[in-house]
């Protein structure tokens, strides 16, 4: 090495390691403040009982393109045009003066903003209670989320048009279902397949149960829910083109046999992957909706008599601090907490509603099994599904998260998030009438 490249050497390296020092000392700086524990809140509620009305719509959703293809981190493809028309389901439910809506996208989660434009456009439709799940297909379009870590981790740039195709999509859906209602019979059935599914990270094991609420009207179904747990995964990261995995798949058979607007809502499919490996891509989707949908023809519904309760109930929880010590290596765990504290959500939505024998509870993000299976117990519910109204990510029990196990190692918040939740769930299962042991 010359003289002047060791002077030169000797004169910058102290400069630098300086400029090193003061940048970690500044991300490792606690940006976070405090986050506040609050009793958790309700936003609203609505109880009826009384004949059953219920009306549906499905509408496809028209995707900016090109748009980045959401679900995996980068490098992400950009697709110009889709496989299968992505679409908005959604039905409106009636009975004793109450209303209540439930609209199913086909998107990888939904956020905040989507929710808000959606049920304040829904409210002057005339439904003023809604409720908006995601189908948590890994190759529908992303662009619609704001965060730095979503942008990041799985959804792409952000782009206004992204939130505005989900949003006017979910709308029109809703407008039209509230048009078609109708005398309805509400008949559930349940069936399950273990084989079907298995545990990607360990944790308790995905049963394969499926759900079918059916709302039967004078000639013949007007619409049919599907209650399934499992990541739709199937078409992988490579397909450059926009798809609706293997729900709107088994949404359109469903439809197809004359079974009216069928909604496909996830259970607790935060560890649930689908066991299903004969044919590839495209091919592979369709042979699960296929099984899925022999399932659905084995849960023969039941009806169930009147009067139909119908209640829903909205609850606002404060979260707990975001916790980055599974997410990173030690030494960078505060600039990791930073990170997540400018992504992440103070609040979150928990819902719950009960429709006759169903007694549902809502979480914005993707329980696992045994965190399903753990709100269940606490609230009294029936069903736990995932991916409503919003997102903050995956939620797992307290001892996978301690043990740094399971999907808590994609978890944003430490293992005080499921109690949160909890808190939330009872207050929301005990403003729309279940509780435990009911």
């Amino acid at each position: 090495m010359s003289i002047f490249r060791r002077s030169l050497l000797r004169t910058l390296l102290p400069s630098a390691l300086l400029t090193a020092g003061a940048a970690y000392a500044l991300a490792s700086w606690n940006w976070c403040g405090r986050w506040e524990e609050r009793t958790p809140q309700v936003l609203s509620q609505v109880r009826g009982e009384g004949s059953l009305r219920a009306g549906a719509a499905k509408v496809a959703l028209s995707p900016p393109f090109p748009v980045v293809l959401a679900g995996y981190p980068p490098p992400r493809p950009e697709a110009s045009q889709a496989e299968l028309p992505l679409h908005a389901r959604a039905v409106v439910l009636e009975a004793g003066g109450a209303r209540v809506g439930v609209v199913s996208l086909e998107l990888l989660f939904v956020t905040p903003e989507i929710v808000d434009q959606v049920r304040e456009r829904a409210a002057r439709a005339g439904v003023r209670e809604v409720l908006v799940v995601a189908t948590h297909t890994h190759s529908a379009f992303g662009g619609y989320d704001s965060r730095w870590v979503a942008q990041l981790s799985g959804t792409g740039r952000y782009r206004p048009a992204s939130v505005n195709a989900a949003v006017a999509g979910a709308s029109e859906a809703l407008e039209k279902a509230v048009a078609s209602l109708a005398d309805v019979t509400l008949e559930v059935g349940g069936a399950a397949d273990a084989g079907l599914v298995y545990s990607r990270t360990g944790g308790e094991v995905p049963d394969g149960q499926l759900t079918r609420v059916v709302l039967r009207g004078a000639d013949g179904p007007v619409a049919e829910v599907l209650v399934f747990a499992a990541h739709a995964t199937l078409l992988g990261r490579r397909q450059a083109l926009v798809d609706p995995d293997y729900p709107g798949r088994l949404s359109a058979l469903r439809e197809e046999a004359g079974q009216g607007v069928t909604l496909f809502v996830q259970g607790s499919e935060g560890n649930a992957s689908v066991a299903f490996s004969e044919g590839e891509g495209a091919g592979r989707a369709m042979g699960v909706a296929r099984k899925l949908s022999a399932l659905v023809d084995g849960a023969t519904p039941g009806p169930v008599a009147g009067p139909v309760r119908l209640a829903f109930a909205r609850v606002q929880v404060a979260l707990p601090r975001p916790d980055a010590s599974r997410l990173v290596p030690a030494f960078t765990r505060a600039a990791g907490d930073n990170f997540l504290c400018g992504s992440s959500p103070r609040e979150a939505e928990v819902d719950a509603l009960a429709l006759g024998p169903l007694a549902l509870l809502t979480v914005p993000g993707e329980p696992t099994t045994g965190a399903g299976r753990a709100l269940a117990s606490l609230s009294g519910a029936t069903h736990v599904l995932g991916l409503a109204n919003g997102y903050v990510g995956y939620v797992d029990t307290p001892d996978q998260v301690s043990g740094g196990k399971g999907e808590s190692r994609r978890q944003y918040f430490g293992p005080s998030l499921l109690e949160r939740l909890g808190t939330a769930a009872r207050v929301a299962s005990g403003a729309v009438g279940f509780a435990p042991g009911t």
